[in-house]
This record gives C-alpha cells, structure tokens and sequence, in this order.
C-alpha cells in the first residue's frame, strides 16, 4: 500500500505542478493544506453563456491513496443548485464512478473513471456538467426538472451565482 500511495502522490504533485505551469482558463485548483496532496480546493468559474456564467464555485476533491486506479470524490463547497449535484454538494458524473460495468446499467464501463483521467480533466467534465446537465438519472431530484420549472431554476441558479461573487 505503501508504494501505492507514493505512486500517487507523486502523481498529483506533478499534477499540481502542471496546473501550475500551465493553468486552464476556467478555474484554478490548489492543496487545502500544504502538507496533505490528497485534498484540492478547486474554484470552478461559472462556464460563459451559461445560467452559472459569472460565478465562482469553490469544491474539494479528495483523492484515494489509490489514484489513479480510483477516482477522487468531488463536492461543492459552495451552494450548487444542479440536477448532477446532490444536495450536500458532491458531484455525479459519469467520470468519476467506479471503474467497470455499472451495476445499474445506466452507463457504458467506458464513460466511467480510468486511469488516464487527470485533474485538468476532471475539473473540465464538470465545468461541461454546468453547460449540460444530466437529467437522465439525477443526483437532485428537484433540480432535475430545470427543464419543466425552467423560470424556478433560473432564479434559484441566478441567486447561488450572485451569492458567489459576494463571497470573493
């Protein structure tokens, strides 16, 4: 386990470094603490000509001593009001599931997690989610009937953004 966990340290701090050599326009990404490289806060811009076009949605994504045999978990910190967001903020796309067939049968083992998957890559699908949501199978319900309650979601979505840009 030991040299596993090495491995992937090793691999996120190249990472780390990459990002920051070259960062990628729509958000920036960084340890919470200095000293654990299992823990990211990542700021995620809200995606241009989108309803979330001005926010700035802060999330933390947790890394398993396995990476990149396993995916990191995702969760918004800030208030997220999305059908592929649950409620308490943790992010549900494809990408980041277990790698394999999916016991419910709702994706192909070729959408979900695998090792070739980065942070930069990661932080891009969900910055896709915000263009894009999922309904097909939504982590929140509510959210999920944007496109039947589109003026409730607008609002709720427009309130979360502007509450964002007061916390910078």
């Amino acid at each position: 386990m030991a040299a596993t966990t090495s491995q992937a340290s090793l691999l996120l701090q190249k990472q780390l470094r990459d990002l920051a050599k070259h960062p990628v326009d729509g958000f920036s990404a960084g340890l919470v603490d200095d000293i654990n490289v299992f823990e990211w806060q990542v700021t995620i811009i809200g995606p241009p000509d989108t309803l979330y076009d001005g926010g700035y949605f802060n999330a933390i994504m947790s890394f398993p001593q396995n990476y990149p045999n396993s995916p990191p978990s995702v969760r918004f910190t800030s208030e997220m009001w999305h059908p592929n967001v649950y409620p308490d903020g943790r992010v549900c796309i494809s990408i980041l599931h277990p790698p394999g067939e999916d016991p419910n049968g709702y994706e192909l083992a070729s959408e979900r997690w695998t090792p070739v998957h980065t942070v930069e890559s990661i932080v891009l699908s969900i910055i896709s989610m915000l263009s894009s949501p999922n309904d097909e199978s939504p982590a929140n319900i509510e959210a999920a009937e944007w496109r039947e309650k589109r003026e409730d979601f607008k609002k709720k979505v427009r309130r979360i953004v502007r509450k964002s840009q007061e916390m910078l």
